[in-house]
């Protein structure tokens, strides 16, 4: 091999590695964002759905995001107001929490299955239970979700104080996850229980029955605090705006992620949330300041 082949052999794998190290390096140079979750599951269902949600953020905008996860939803509130996570997605009365305290902004609000920014929350007996509505609960014993939790706590107290029946009638724990309640109702440890509809769905073909809907409520928004950046909202924004579940290749995406997320997104505002705050003054107004409601 002459040499000025070997050369130019030498001179073009040099431009390679070059360019090998400079994308490497751009590529690591992406500022970090701490992208925070309330613990709606257990650690690994959680990673497992949201680590994917999470990726594509990071592959389709300049930043690159990690999960932060927290052991109850109160942690998550918190570290978004200490600046420690910049923006979070938690269930509507939490995100009203934080907006009291931190004020925070929802920046979008997730879609359901038929494509609207509503959900609802349910409650569950076994298949084999003999309660039939909500009225034949006083008395028995009864699963909540955490004390943050819309689905799993604030709406199931409201509904069941419109049918006269309080925290003092129930036989009542709080449990950490959604599934925690569900599990528990089919294991026969509580005659009943409350979680978001989604997760009802999910346990019907395991032995699990809806004895009640609640009424429509706003679907889960994501939200910043008040340092994050004006680029990295809009670039959120927009990316998670123009998915599509009619697009092919968004729809394989977005089949990875929870079911929460995998219909898309719109936009958000804060008076989307004043049906929440309704009620948890109704609740207020009933019981006086403590108790099981957080301040």
């Amino acid at each position: 091999m002459g040499r000025e082949k070997r050369n130019s052999i030498i001179l073009l794998c040099f431009l390679v590695i070059w360019f090998l190290l400079l994308f490497s390096s751009r590529v690591h140079s992406k500022p970090t964002i701490p992208f925070g979750f309330c613990p709606k599951y257990n650690p690994r269902i959680m990673y497992q759905l949201y680590q994917p949600f999470i990726d594509y953020l990071s592959e389709m905008t300049p930043y690159q995001f990690e999960i932060k996860l927290s052991r109850i939803y109160q942690d998550t509130i918190d570290q978004i107001g200490r600046g420690e996570i910049t923006i979070a997605s938690c269930g509507p009365f939490a995100y009203v929490q934080a907006r009291e305290k931190f004020k925070v902004r929802p920046i979008v609000r997730t879609l359901s299955r038929d494509r609207r920014p509503f959900y609802r929350g349910a409650i569950i007996v076994r298949e084999d239970s003999p309660i039939q509505n909500i009225h034949e609960l006083k008395g028995k014993s009864f699963a909540f979700g955490q004390v943050w939790s819309t689905a799993g706590h604030l709406l199931p107290e409201y509904y069941l104080m419109k049918a006269n029946i309080r925290l003092k009638d129930l036989k009542h724990s709080f449990l950490r996850h959604h599934d925690s309640v569900a599990n528990a109702v089919l294991k026969g440890q509580f005659d009943a229980g409350a979680v978001k509809d989604i997760i009802a769905y999910k346990y019907l073909t395991e032995g699990l029955r809806i004895i009640f809907f609640t009424d429509p409520i706003p679907t889960v928004p994501i939200f910043v605090n008040q340092k994050a950046s004006p680029e990295m909202i809009q670039s959120v924004k927009s990316t998670l705006l123009n998915l599509s579940p009619e697009n092919p290749d968004h729809r394989r995406r977005m089949a990875q992620w929870d079911e929460e997320f995998k219909y898309g997104f719109t936009e958000a505002s804060d008076s989307d949330y004043d049906s929440i705050r309704q009620i948890f003054r109704s609740l207020k107004k009933e019981y006086g300041i403590g108790r099981s409601l957080p301040e």
